[in-house]
């Protein structure tokens, strides 16, 4: 019997909050009533923060001076359903994806966010208090990540 290796994708998101602590969130361009995080893969050779830098800087038009990481925590995990895992697979070479979440504030003078991107991701974003996320707004293969980061920075129990 042959045992296959589950293999991961190093993968990066960042919770930026306002200074008044209100949390983005993006909608995505694809599927609309999809929100999320800004997030995205590590490529070969990048930092997990050179990463966070560039992830940021292509999604939402931040640069990395317009804010500060305050936190970071690792090892949040996730499949990739049946019907994508192939597709990533063939892609990525993994079948889900591991995910370090940057808890980040916006500093003072921070330029507004700005969704409309070269390869654009997202369609809009607004800022909401952490505990009005909606795991509603996910797949249901990422609501147990959202759920503990949510509750692992913000101490909120979706």
């Amino acid at each position: 019997m042959i045992l296959r290796m589950v293999r991961f994708r190093p993968n990066v998101a960042a919770l930026i909050l306002k200074p008044g602590g209100q949390l983005l969130i993006c909608e995505r361009f694809t599927v609309p009533g999809a929100w999320q995080f800004p997030q995205g893969g590590v490529d070969d050779g990048e930092s997990l923060v050179e990463a966070l830098h560039r992830e940021v800087r292509e999604e939402v038009g931040l640069e990395a001076g317009h804010y500060e990481i305050l936190q970071q925590r690792e090892g949040y995990r996730y499949l990739y359903p049946e019907g994508v895992r192939m597709k990533k697979l063939k892609k990525h070479g993994s079948h889900g994806q591991e995910q370090t979440y940057f808890l980040c504030r916006l500093k003072p003078g921070a330029p507004e966010v700005n969704v409309n991107q070269k390869g654009r991701e997202f369609r809009a974003y607004r800022w909401i208090d952490p505990g009005e996320f909606d795991l509603d707004w996910l797949p249901a293969f990422k609501r147990i990540v959202y759920r503990e980061v949510m509750r692992d920075f913000f101490g909120v129990e979706l």
